[in-house]
């Protein structure tokens, strides 16, 4: 691939602030004493945190940043990223250590603009987009790692701030280097706790208490430095106690490449892990439920004939406050497919992950697909090439009608659209539109024109010396709008 090589600094990207302004009337009588449905208007403003992609000196990082084209934005807009301004000293070589200036702006909604950097120095990103680059804005950060730990290919999409995040499938097991990567894109201190549940419930530390993220800063953690032994198998909850940041998990092991893991969606009754590949040698399921009650599940494959209950593997019983894992084998057997976990009986909240790998012995890659919330309206990956791209959608209540935007090229091409219907039950790798005359990246707009819930995720593929290298990404609602109501006067307030 063709890379415009831009000099970063290592830093976290930072997140999504969304606002809105309703308007001020006086009623008349036509519409006195009728509510109104609140209007879905496009964001002013979004922020997006990107991670530090890599410690290893042979690491090939690309960042892609994209906008969707969206009705009733206006002309005025901007969007840059720039690096984090600082780094504690455990996350810094230098304590205090400067940043290097914003690197990538993006010129108009529609096209992706890419940017490259190598090496263990590129930083975390903090970015900000205003006006009509933000709904929907969205920045996709891959890297490649030809040899050593975590070697293989590894992706993220850069997120939103917030104040709270599960991550089931963390490690410190043996050959195993998992780290949470923290960033602050506000002027304040944040302050973090991170708590780890095992097999056998939660693990004491008092290491993993009151952690402080500087101002517009990145915190690197180790999770073993927070353990006393090593777990196969954790959930990372980051509770955070003041501000707000990015995080996410950074698993990299010995043999079997490594990924990020990206949070699982808030925990809720019932969830869908879509975009297993069908070529994956080995799946393993991790849970956790937050609450007091045990959570039993059923669970079930969205193949692309239906829903199949995997042989073995029928249900799943989560302890209250233990994380429990299950190897559920090669479990697509050749076929597209997605997990779907529902309630046995009464719905219990739970978070959820799959550890997914492709290839087998010495060849192994490794990824993991987070439990995902839903595409209610419309969303946005970037990073997409001709050749080496897998979407999947499963529709796992309902058949939906989906379309599919592929956009004009980083470098050159024409945007192209198809429409889809994604039968009850079922999940499809689906053909692709492909830009006519593609130069460079593209990026994938997927929005539900009808029907049941659409669940999506989107798989890279970059194979090198025999190693079935991949990422995955899920593919939740862009939050290109938001709900603003419409508000009236109340002289009446005057007068209590």
């Amino acid at each position: 691939m063709k890379r415009t090589t831009i000099s970063l600094i290592a830093g976290t990207t930072a997140l999504a602030a969304v606002t809105g302004f309703a308007s001020l009337h006086t009623p008349d009588a036509a519409d006195a004493g009728t509510a109104k449905a609140a209007a879905q208007l496009p964001v002013e403003r979004t922020s997006l945190l990107c991670p530090a992609p890599s410690a290893s000196e042979l690491a090939e990082t690309t960042y892609t940043s994209f906008t969707p084209v969206t009705k009733a934005t206006g002309s005025d807009g901007k969007a840059e990223l720039a690096a984090a301004t600082t780094k504690s000293a455990a996350g810094a070589k230098g304590k205090g250590k400067k940043a290097a200036n914003p690197v990538l702006t993006p010129k108009e909604p529609g096209k992706p603009v890419d940017g490259d950097t190598s090496g263990a120095d590129a930083p975390a990103l903090v970015g900000t987009a205003e006006g009509k680059f933000a709904p929907g804005w969205t920045v996709q950060e891959t890297t490649e790692v030809a040899a050593g730990i975590g070697r293989g290919l590894l992706g993220v999409n850069c997120a939103v701030p917030d104040t709270d995040f599960w991550f089931p499938g963390a490690s410190t097991a043996a050959g195993r280097t998992d780290y949470v990567h923290l960033t602050n894109p506000d002027d304040s201190a944040a302050v973090v706790d991170i708590e780890l549940y095992g097999k056998d419930g939660s693990l004491k530390s008092e290491v993993g208490e009151g952690i402080a993220v500087p101002p517009h800063g990145s915190e690197p953690i180790l999770l073993s430095t927070l353990t006393d032994g090593p777990q196969a198998d954790l959930t990372v909850h980051v509770n955070v106690r003041s501000g707000r940041v990015g995080a996410a998990v950074q698993a990299l092991d010995a043999k079997a490449g490594g990924d990020w893991l990206t949070a699982s969606t808030e925990p809720a009754g019932s969830l869908v892990l879509p975009g297993i590949p069908k070529d994956a040698t080995s799946v393993r399921l991790i849970a956790f439920t937050p609450g007091d009650s045990d959570a039993d599940l059923k669970v079930r494959l969205a193949s692309p004939t239906g829903l199949i209950t995997p042989a073995g593997n029928e249900t799943l019983h989560i302890k209250a406050g233990m994380t429990a894992a299950v190897d559920l084998g090669d479990l697509t057997r050749g076929e597209a497919g997605s997990l779907v976990l529902t309630p046995t009986d009464s719905a219990v909240p739970f978070v959820a992950a799959l550890e997914v790998v492709r290839g087998k012995g010495a060849k192994q890659e490794t990824a993991f697909i987070p439990a995902t919330a839903p595409v209610s309206a419309r969303a946005t990956v970037a990073g997409n090439t001709a050749r080496g791209t897998i979407l999947a959608l499963t529709a796992p209540d309902g058949a939906a009608q989906v379309k599919v935007t592929a956009s004009a090229g980083s470098e050159g091409g024409t945007a192209a659209t198809k429409t889809y219907t994604i039968k009850r039950g079922t999940t499809q790798d689906v053909e692709l539109p492909v830009p006519a005359g593609l130069k460079g990246t593209y990026a994938l707009t997927v929005e539900r024109v009808s029907g049941g819930a659409v669940y999506a995720s989107r798989t890279l593929l970059a194979p090198a010396d025999g190693i079935p290298a991949f990422t995955v990404q899920t593919l939740p609602d862009d939050r290109g709008t938001v709900a603003v109501p419409d508000a009236e006067q109340d002289l009446s307030v005057l007068q209590k």
